[in-house]
């Protein structure tokens, strides 16, 4: 149901068992796929932002602002502290690695990738200061295709395969109609578990081992 998109809701009332039960039972399939992404990327590396609305689904209490529901939409146009930002880093062999930033600039983008630096890492972006700063700091080859001159493929240097990424993303977060940003991270790690899969049809067997195995361990 997770690979599939399924709503707690729908979840609940498909297995027949409590909103409490799915709702554990999905965040403990969650834990494992998380902490599973790209250890180092190699060759061209696509990097990108993009963002999703900060959310206190499921929290009570003085939010600083009206309740929205089913996901709703930032009040102002733009970035804005109402939504977050996840860079994400693809090799254009598929190797996947995002991460939520506290701050979109320089100074959190550069620790995040240095991890991921290959020696023969060539960094591609949309032209973003904070990025191009970032592949300074990390004294790697940068590239930057010029979007605002309309140009978005300049011979190998383009972020079509991290932009597609985000709208397949995007598409697949749209059926939870919005997510908690505590809980950010594990619907990140879930997706990248079903872009793995080379038919994207995940088979639950190995999830549901993993999720015993952290049972048992924790």
């Amino acid at each position: 149901m997770l690979r599939d998109g399924l709503s707690l809701k729908q979840a609940e009332a498909r297995l027949g068992v409590a909103h409490a039960t799915a709702f554990r039972w999905r965040h403990r399939f969650l834990t494992t796929p998380k902490s599973l992404m790209a250890q180092i990327l190699t060759g061209v590396a696509e990097v990108d932002e993009t963002v999703f609305l900060r959310s206190f689904k499921g929290q009570r209490g003085d939010l600083g602002r009206k309740p929205r529901h089913r996901g709703g939409k930032a009040a102002k146009r733009g970035l804005s502290r109402e939504q977050v930002p996840v860079l994400v880093a693809r090799d254009r062999s598929g190797a996947t690695a995002d991460f939520i930033l506290v701050v979109d600039d320089s100074a959190h983008i550069a620790p995040a990738l240095q991890p991921l630096v290959s020696d023969d890492l060539i960094l591609c972006t949309d032209g973003s200061t904070s990025l191009a700063a970032a592949a300074r700091a990390l004294g790697i080859e940068h590239h930057a295709v010029n979007l605002s001159a309309g140009i978005r493929i300049d011979g190998p240097w383009h972020i079509q395969h991290v932009n597609a990424y985000h709208s397949r993303l995007k598409a697949w977060m749209r059926h939870f109609h919005g997510v908690a940003t505590k809980y950010l991270d594990s619907y990140l790690g879930w997706f990248r578990a079903v872009e793995r899969s080379s038919n994207k049809r995940l088979q639950p067997a190995s999830f549901l081992a993993l999720a015993a195995t952290r049972c048992v361990h924790h």
